[in-house]
């Protein structure tokens, strides 16, 4: 386990710079040191000789003032770098956790929505926001107590050796007991950290399926069962946390008692030495003042040992979707997605950590609207759930890749080769797409904000999408019609009004693009939501657009010029 991840230095920026700032603010600490030790005992050394038996009572008092300033200033010193190394420690941790988190979900959004292999979207957003942060205590606890180890320990020795040469040999002889020490507890408790941010994220991405889920479950009345499953994941959650503060307490009581016993060795050899005069006393209170300074900072290291583990932790798995290799982008423009067809020749996706591929070999011819009125196609994938349909959605989209097969776009007869979608500039061919998810996104803002998608559209348009997609009954209820307020995610709408709030911006936005993809548009909707969704869908192919639709009704699979039966297979184990 490597304390500083030299990765890290390398991503993040305000990394390199807080780095810089305590080794500078070390060195100047260890310098701190060396005058307290040297002016504490400068004060106590003449007082002493001069009070004990046989002194003349007399201490000289300029001398002892100016030993006395500089213990105060030292002390101010000292105080000022501590202060210094918490604020900027604390301003530079959330910098770096602030870039990893925007570089995690950049990436993540650039990967799409296949994560790197062993997890899931759920466990990249746990990471970027819980995981992420213990990398703060690293940064502001470990981190600064291990650059002082590695500057003000030296120091301290140095100085020592220079004071008392056998309590440098007694403190180079120990000191080393104390990394080894740490290394044995490291070992010994290693995949600990691993193993409690592995929990944490198995119980965010829990969590966050049945938030998703919610309202399915609420439609069929369970939305209590899966407590007992979340107060499990909690308990494994929370035993786990306390393993690990277990083992930090314990960690740091074996280098507490390991680090007292090296400075009760040099403090005893010292003693006898003075008792017998083999060293004079200002310098072994010196040495006195510096033994506990030379062990202390490797007793604070040890003390921040679970700090270090978790930062290190959440770094590497940082680090794991950072090394995922993303596409090539396509600079290829997307052909015209009017007349001609698309093409699926034996398209093939592995499901993400099962051993099933959905689709499976699946091969079909689907002939694209032409883009004039009465000229558009609808058509419906159909199959059993878990069978591959919302995958073969953002395959279409160009959001994922097959790992098997094409999918091509072949222009009208005549006209040029047929385009694989995976060579061609996603975003020429999203301007070409319209996509209303099964859990439409709505930000927030008024209604007439989310759905005109602060475009202008010519009031009758809107007055006509809002007809069509049922939205007009929703806006009579809403208190302030078009001008209703919508908070995050669509709270103040229910999931039906959400949907046709989705419909009626697709359908304003749809009205330049030929293709329009609809994932379960009726799922959570009644009798009279349904109606809607088909008569959007008509609209859409009235006006010669492709409408591509998951479907599991039968009213949608009715309207279907085509449907395209998807199905999953599983595969056999090596």
């Amino acid at each position: 386990m490597r304390p500083l991840d030299p990765r890290l230095l390398r991503q993040a920026r305000a990394a390199r710079s807080y780095v810089v700032l305590t080794t500078a603010l070390g060195v100047v600490s260890a310098a701190l040191v060396v005058v307290q030790a040297v002016a504490i005992a400068s004060v106590l050394g003449p007082v002493v000789l001069a009070t004990s038996p046989g002194g003349d009572g007399e201490v000289d008092g300029t001398s002892l003032a100016r030993w006395l300033t500089v213990l105060a200033c030292v002390v101010v010193g000292r105080a000022v770098v501590a202060w210094a190394q918490e604020r900027f420690g604390r301003r530079a941790a959330t910098l770096v956790v602030a870039d990893l988190r925007r570089q995690v979900v950049a990436h993540a959004v650039a990967l799409g929505p296949r994560p790197p292999a062993g997890t899931s979207p759920s466990d990249v957003a746990t990471l970027a926001t819980r995981g992420l942060g213990d990398l703060e205590p690293y940064l502001v606890r470990f981190l600064p107590q291990l650059l002082l180890t590695a500057l003000v320990t030296p120091a301290a020795v140095l100085v020592v050796w220079g004071l008392d040469w056998v309590s440098a040999v007694v403190a180079v002889v120990t000191i080393p007991l104390v990394p080894f020490f740490m290394w044995l507890i490291g070992t010994m408790t290693a995949g600990t950290s691993e193993r409690r941010l592995a929990t944490v994220e198995r119980l965010g991405s829990q969590v966050l399926d049945l938030v998703a889920g919610l309202p399915t479950l609420r439609a069929f009345g369970r939305e209590i069962g899966p407590g007992a499953r979340v107060r499990a994941l909690g308990e494994s959650s929370r035993r786990a946390t306390m393993g690990t503060l277990r083992i930090a307490f314990l960690s740091g009581a074996v280098l507490e008692l390991l680090t007292t016993l090296c400075v009760a060795v040099i403090a005893v050899g010292v003693g006898l030495r003075l008792v017998y005069g083999h060293i004079e006393l200002v310098p072994a209170i010196a040495v006195l003042v510096l033994a506990p300074e030379i062990f202390l900072p490797l007793r604070r290291v040890g003390f921040e040992f679970h700090a270090s583990t978790d930062g290190i932790a959440a770094t590497e798995r940082a680090f794991g979707v950072l090394g995922a290799p993303v596409p090539a982008p396509a600079v290829r423009p997307a052909p015209a997605a009017t007349g001609g067809e698309l093409v699926l020749d034996d398209v093939t996706v592995r499901a993400p950590g099962r051993d099933v591929d959905a689709p499976a070999h699946l091969s079909a011819r689907v002939r694209l609207g032409t883009g004039r009125p009465g000229g558009g196609r609808v058509v419906a994938l159909r199959g059993p759930s878990g069978a591959g349909k919302s995958t073969l959605v953002l395959l279409l989209l160009g959001l994922l890749r097959p790992d098997s097969g094409r999918i091509l776009l072949q222009p009208p007869t005549g006209a040029d080769d047929p385009v694989d979608l995976a060579d061609v500039d996603a975003a020429t061919w999203w301007d070409q797409v319209v996509w209303v998810p099964q859990r439409p996104a709505v930000g927030p803002g008024t209604v007439r904000d989310v759905v005109t998608d602060g475009r202008t559209v010519d009031p009758a348009d809107l007055a006509a999408a809002a007809a069509t997609t049922g939205l007009d009954a929703v806006l009579a209820d809403l208190p302030a019609g078009w001008d209703t307020p919508v908070g995050l995610g669509g709270v103040g709408l229910s999931v039906g009004q959400r949907q046709r709030v989705a419909l009626a911006r697709a359908l304003v936005g749809a009205a330049d693009r030929p293709v329009v993809v609809l994932d379960e548009p009726t799922a959570h909707l009644d009798a009279r939501g349904e109606r809607c969704v088909l008569d959007t869908v008509r609209a859409w192919r009235d006006a010669g657009r492709t409408v591509v639709v998951v479907a599991h009704r039968a009213s949608l699979l009715t309207l279907a010029d085509q449907v395209v039966d998807v199905a999953a297979q599983e595969v056999a184990r090596a």
